[in-house]
């Protein structure tokens, strides 16, 4: 039986190639390869490396980078030099040493980029993505200039990790993330989103074939990303703050009206194109007002952590994978982030 969600993947690489997009293998060292999809140009030896700003996109845990970027790698793709890696176990990255943790993914990511000669970054990290973005930037600052952050934190500690299962109704991480039939794709899907495209079972059945393999590993991964609240401390960035959860003002409640007060915030008017026009600080959020993971109060207390020059800025009608759900909206903002970032380093070069 042909598997439509095969020929899913099979069109939308060749969407890829067609911007200028193709795949590369990297051995970071023997035994553990990284798989990223890079700009064709970079790939040719006898012609000069791009000059366009270098963007890395780093997915979350239930697909693979190039389904969880589809529709950025295709809007960004003319303008800048994208790099999207599929971490350890996902896509065609495997390693055969044991390490699981966030830190060994950061490590493998960043060897990989110089490996590919990247020598500075924008990253943009959705949940396990952004996550393994903190660390990178903490761990590298000459290579990460920037980021863009979409529903993650900076580690995920037990009691996070415990608030966001009640909110979603699982027991566990692997539980929620690793579903083990087509009524559990369909249901990870719906908390990860506001209100997302309905498929038939068939085709959550072909999703749940293709993408959920490696689970012994996976589950490792899942259980190295949990730590205590105790070990956890709040790094520093020599990076620049900037937090972006894009708040449209419907209903303000009187203690959205009071958060507002007593810290900066950008409110945006109820037309999606507008955003803040000029954000010239390193480090953004933007977030998913309805995501049920990482929620909006998840979102305050992680501007909170990261200090003053934090912005506040949320996508409406927008669960967790945001990104896919307002693909459009989600674009518009960050290529304005992107060009902000690009500006700024322009005028300090």
């Amino acid at each position: 039986m042909v598997n439509c969600f095969l020929i899913y993947k099979s069109i939308l690489n060749g969407a890829m190639k067609l911007v200028g997009m193709t795949t590369q293998a990297v051995e970071i060292e023997p035994g553990t390869v990284l798989n990223f999809w890079v700009p064709t140009e970079t790939t040719n030896k006898t012609k000069n490396k791009t000059n366009k700003p270098a963007v890395v996109f780093l997915h979350g845990f239930a697909f693979d980078g190039i389904l969880n970027w589809q529709f950025q790698v295709l809007g960004l793709a003319k303008k800048y030099a994208v790099y999207v890696p599929d971490f350890l176990f996902f896509g065609g990255s495997f390693t055969d040493r044991p390490e699981r943790t966030v830190e060994f993914q950061s490590e493998c990511t960043a060897r990989g980029l110089r490996k590919l000669g990247v020598e500075k970054c924008t990253l943009v990290g959705l949940s396990y993505g952004g996550i393994v973005g903190f660390k990178m930037a903490e761990m590298y600052p000459e290579l990460v200039e920037s980021m863009v952050v979409t529903c993650a934190v900076m580690a995920l500690t037990e009691s996070l990790n415990n608030a966001a299962l009640r909110r979603v109704g699982f027991s566990s991480l692997p539980e929620n993330l690793l579903p083990k039939t087509a009524e559990g794709v369909k249901t990870l899907l719906d908390k990860c989103s506001y209100r997302f495209l309905r498929f038939h079972n068939f085709f959550y059945r072909e999703i749940l074939e293709t993408m959920f393999n490696h689970r012994k590993e996976r589950t490792e991964l899942l259980q190295a990303l949990v730590i205590s609240d105790e070990r956890f401390t709040i790094p520093h960035y020599p990076q620049s703050v900037t937090s972006g959860i894009r708040v449209d003002p419907v209903r303000p409640s009187m203690s959205h009206q009071a958060f507002t007060q007593r810290r900066p915030c950008v409110i945006v008017g109820p037309h999606e194109s507008e955003v803040d026009r000029a954000c010239p600080e390193k480090m953004y959020l933007l977030w998913g007002e309805n995501d049920l993971i990482f929620d909006i109060e998840t979102a305050r207390s992680l501007k909170e952590q990261l200090g003053e020059k934090a912005t506040l800025k949320a996508i409406k009608k927008a669960g967790h994978i945001v990104n896919l759900e307002r693909q459009c909206v989600y674009n518009r903002n960050l290529k304005r982030i992107l060009g902000s970032f690009t500006q700024e380093n322009a005028q300090h070069s």
